[in-house]
């Protein structure tokens, strides 16, 4: 009891002299300057962390986390994309994979991002989907000094969807590292990467005459038909790469030379699995059953599976002179293996072989020049080995002042095929397939204006060669895809031009897209018309604590023969029997801020009942029903 008074009577005369003793006030902490918060490009484009809220990132609030105009999503969130503006395609003259449909939401090295940060640094993504998921993207990113940062990063996405079997799960996780000597002497950045998509796949519904037709019963999409009930499809690849430069001479001056050198190694799978072959649809003569992809080798549980490996090496040596601009020489090494785990030996047709490997090697040099209002890059390399390609990429971008730039690029590309194009193996028995296609050339010349009037942008290209997929089949509801090359020119033209519109507290953002393609057969078909418009308000509330955005935003394209979605493949086919399009589709939406939170409410295609179920994003696949979604962006500064 002596001991318990005791500390008792202790701990009140702490608490008496605490209180005698003046407090002294903290010193609070500077905040950083925004302008110390970067992110930086592969190619050292350089911007800083915005928070604010503006239209432009109610456009980029969604699943691929950019600006998605040209592209048009499928029913469930995760599921790929139709292409409307074929302008968005970027060319590259090494071969490439294939099952270009799962790769949209699919980070290739030129899209993964670097940060320099004062404190760290932390994005939380969260939004809504369809049925039992959402969608969430995260990343922190840190430093140990001014020239070491690294960044975390994963964005997941679960979303049961409205229609069977359409099952969305996909993961992208990231990881990065920037260094640089206190000279600034050696640099590097590296990046490692590991992502899968898997997606349920139901080939589309089965009685479109249902969806269509004004029947209550079919508003539940579970209840529609589907060609497949148990198929599924999973890409997954990991990626590991490295880009550094080392400056010859000590300190940096007038003049000054680099050796840099870039690696990449990435390995990546597409699996497609059915174990349920036979489709069943129902109509008023009973059911039919068939086999959605033709005859197969095996009765049940299909497991096709393409893998690949490539690892590439790029080195060189950079001359710079703080006048005249950067001179690079380089040679690059890239290797690749497209392989399955059998050789298919055949009577009547030809071998079908295990594999698809090479070695590829180029030279090349590029040119690059910066000064005051001008900034050009001019860009050649070509191969050495027995492989016949080339690049010639030209760009130049003149900045007459803060409202006002101008860009010209021009590329003359000898593509090599895509692996998937070439070799490809299946249990389905018309899906087979060696060939020994010609490279694709291509010219593609674009112009571009941002200007404080108006944003416009003119692409003309030629393609010749041109690869695609088509439907070889003469039955309704059977699926025979294969490659194909198109021995003639297309030619292609588009024009882009927006402008946004204020009157005091009220905007109208306008996007019009105008493409015309001139070709002797319909191989590449896109909408002659694609249009975004949307009026919204904006303005502070509660003593400006919160800033608020609402509007109306109207999607729209014409009608054409959109390509069609092969599950099987993983990629899109040209089809010239149904045409998609002419529905407009409503969006209503309220975004507010406040502080460093972005918070998004929006009701999606709320006109969907009122105009009628003739909207498809593909032939039998239709575009989504109206919902309400939410959301979030939070950023942490700390």
């Amino acid at each position: 009891m002596k001991g318990s008074s005791g500390m008792g009577i202790q701990g009140t005369s702490n608490q008496q002299g605490n209180q005698e003793k003046k407090k002294t006030p903290k010193a609070k902490t500077p905040k950083a300057p925004i302008d110390l918060y970067r992110v930086v490009t592969l190619e050292k484009d350089t911007t800083y962390i915005d928070t604010s809220l503006s239209i432009q990132k109610e456009y980029i609030y969604n699943y691929l986390r950019r600006d998605n105009f040209g592209l048009l999503p499928f029913a469930n969130e995760g599921q790929t994309y139709q292409t409307l503006q074929y302008g968005l395609r970027d060319y590259s003259p090494f071969p490439e994979f294939g099952f270009k449909g799962k790769h949209f939401n699919y980070l290739e090295a030129n899209q993964i991002n670097y940060y320099s940060v004062a404190t760290p640094l932390t994005e939380l993504y969260f939004k809504t989907v369809m049925e039992q998921g959402q969608s969430v993207d995260a990343f922190i990113a840190v430093n140990t000094s001014e020239r070491l940062n690294f960044s975390i990063a994963y964005k997941g996405v679960r979303s049961l969807g409205k229609y069977i079997n359409q099952l969305s799960s996909t993961g992208n996780f990231r990881f990065t590292m920037s260094y640089h000597t206190e000279s600034k002497r050696y640099s590097v950045n590296l990046h490692m990467t590991a992502q899968d998509m898997s997606n349920g796949e139901n080939g589309g519904i089965s009685n479109p005459e249902d969806f269509e037709g004004n029947n209550a019963d079919f508003r539940d999409r579970a209840r529609l038909n589907v060609y497949l009930t148990d198929a599924k499809s999973l890409l997954d690849g990991s990626r590991y790469f490295v880009d550094h430069h080392f400056r010859i001479n000590k300190t940096e001056g007038e003049n000054n030379l680099y050796i840099d050198h870039q690696f990449n190694y990435e390995h990546k799978f597409f699996e497609y699995s059915q174990p349920t072959l036979a489709s069943v649809i129902p109509d008023e003569a009973g059911n039919q059953t068939f086999v959605r992809f033709g005859d197969a080798y095996i009765s049940s549980n299909i497991n096709d599976k393409t893998r690949y490996n490539r690892m590439y090496n790029k080195i060189g040596a950079t001359y710079e002179n703080k006048t005249l601009g950067q001179f690079q020489f380089f040679a690059e090494d890239f290797r690749f293996n497209h392989y399955y785990k059998s050789i298919l030996v055949f009577d009547n047709a030809p071998t079908i072989p295990s594999s698809l490997s090479d070695r590829i090697n180029t030279v090349g040099g590029q040119y690059t020049y910066q000064k005051n209002s001008w900034n050009g890059k001019a860009l050649y390399s070509t191969s050495l080995s027995d492989q016949d390609m080339s690049n010639l990429n030209l760009t130049a971008t003149y900045t007459l002042d803060d409202e006002n730039q101008f860009s010209f690029q021009y590329q003359n590309i000898s593509k090599l095929p895509d692996h998937q194009y070439n070799l490809y193996q299946s249990s389905y028995k018309e899906y087979n397939w060696v060939n020994d296609f010609k490279n694709e050339k291509i010219n593609n010349f674009e112009v571009t204006a941002n200007t404080r009037w108006l944003n416009a942008s003119l692409q003309v290209s030629t393609l010749n060669d041109k690869l695609y997929y088509s439907d070889d089949s003469t039955e309704e509801d059977v699926v025979l895809v294969s490659p194909k090359q198109y021995d003639n020119t297309i030619n292609f033209l588009s024009l882009k031009i927006s402008k946004e519109i204020r009157v005091g507290k009220f905007a109208l953002d306008n996007t019009i897209l105008y493409q015309k393609v001139d070709q002797k057969d319909p191989i590449l078909n896109v909408p002659e018309l694609v249009t975004r418009n949307t009026l919204y308000f904006s303005d502070h509330f509660f003593k400006k604590a919160m800033f608020l955005q609402t509007g109306i935003t109207f999607n729209y394209f014409t009608k054409y023969f959109a390509n069609d979605y092969n599950p099987l493949l993983g990629d899109f086919s040209v089809q010239n029997k149904q045409e998609i399009g002419d529905f407009p589709m409503f969006d209503f939406f309220v975004n507010a801020k406040v502080r460093q939170t972005r918070i998004y409410l929006k009701a999606e295609h709320f006109n969907s009942s009122i105009t009628g179920n003739n909207f498809y994003t593909a032939p039998n696949y239709p575009y989504r029903d109206f919902m309400v979604r939410f959301g979030l962006v939070w950023n942490f500064f700390q």
